[in-house]
């Protein structure tokens, strides 16, 4: 049967490429698998209408890389107005839900670094075209040939771009012990200490540089600005830990992105919040939590117990919630308090 006949559903093998693609380029899962499905219903039309095409694999390839460019395009907005600190939406190794269990990426270390939260934080610096013509290249292993075909520039140019990438990525590139066993024993020392209040434990765990990030995104609590220091670390965290009983919140160890890590849930079993470990030289560098209860809805239902209410934000949102209060009047509004710069609703 040529393959201009063949149903769309026959090029399912493809599917963990394009999600691999996506995922990396867009640091969503949900966005990640809306481009999938969108470069597929692509090559359906394409295939309706009587097109023929020698190269599947590279259609979808190309159409995946190409509505990644124009979401990221299109996304940049709202990605400069985020509130607080940005993290990529987790991905659990072995969750259920097709391209959300990408083939497990400790079972092949490169795949699993460009897969971390450090290296897709790393890859915002990136215009859409750099992170593409990088990850094709250097994670896909792409030709220049084959990039160019699929951005549309000239082998040349693509060689510039890559160069040009490569010389942000290598300034901040992490970096992280080879073996997942090295890697698993300190993440399961972190958690235990964490857990049984051990400070010095835990100051020993942690590089004297140590950062923690917290991404809430304006719905949920997290740390306002990114912590240093191993004692301000260690104090945040023992401080989580020891308020996580009394809201029946416990910590069971996964791998994220990569790398080890830990998911939180509620007593009714909901998710709280995902933390994800970069280990190096024995110790832990960095320390990455999303909260955000945008970024989690993929792994279940989603726990209230971290969400900020209306009360807890910088600015009220207008309307208010309450319909007997009326808006008030310009009047009424002459001694109030001074906007807050940047806020939509003051």
């Amino acid at each position: 049967m040529p393959p201009e006949t063949v149903p769309p559903e026959d090029y399912a093998e493809f599917r963990p490429l394009m999600f691999s693609i996506a995922y990396r380029m867009t640091g969503s899962i949900s966005d990640a698998e809306d481009i999938v499905q969108e470069a597929f219903l692509r090559l359906t039309r394409v295939l309706r209408d009587g097109a023929s095409i020698d190269s599947p694999k590279a259609y979808l390839a190309t159409a995946t890389t190409r509505l990644a460019i124009s979401h990221l395009r299109s996304a940049r907005v709202r990605r400069e107005s985020y509130v607080g600190s940005w993290l990529p939406e987790p991905l659990l190794a072995g969750a259920p839900g097709g391209p959300r269990a990408e083939p497990d990426p400790a079972e092949r270390a490169e795949m699993s670094d460009s897969l971390s939260m450090a290296f897709l934080v790393l890859l915002e610096s990136l215009t859409p075209t750099e992170r593409a013509v990088f990850l094709l290249h250097e994670v896909f292993g792409y030709e220049y040939r084959e990039i160019a075909g699929i951005t549309g520039k000239s082998e040349a140019n693509c060689r510039q771009i890559l160069a040009r990438a490569r010389h942000h990525i290598d300034e901040g590139k992490p970096r992280f012990d080879a073996s997942r066993e090295q890697r698993d024993e300190v993440a399961r020392r972190f958690f235990a200490a964490a857990e049984g209040g051990d400070m010095a434990a835990l100051l020993d765990l942690l590089a004297p540089d140590v950062v923690m990030v917290g991404d809430g995104g304006g719905k949920a609590w997290a740390t306002a600005r990114p912590l240093s220091g191993a004692e301000h670390v260690a104090r945040f965290v023992l401080g989580l830990y020891r308020r996580a009983p009394k809201m029946g919140v416990r910590v069971e160890p996964a791998w994220v992105n990569g790398q080890p890590g830990g998911v939180s849930y509620d007593g009714e079993g909901r998710v709280v919040n995902v933390f994800a470990l970069d280990i190096a030289d024995g110790r832990v560098q960095t320390v990455r939590s999303v909260v955000n209860p945008d970024k989690l809805h993929h792994l279940g239902p989603v726990s209230d117990v971290a969400l900020r209410g209306p009360r807890d934000l910088t600015c009220r949102p207008w309307p208010p919630t309450s319909p007997r209060k009326p808006r008030p009047t310009r009047s009424s509004t002459a001694s109030r308090r001074p906007p807050t710069r940047g806020c939509a609703n003051c």
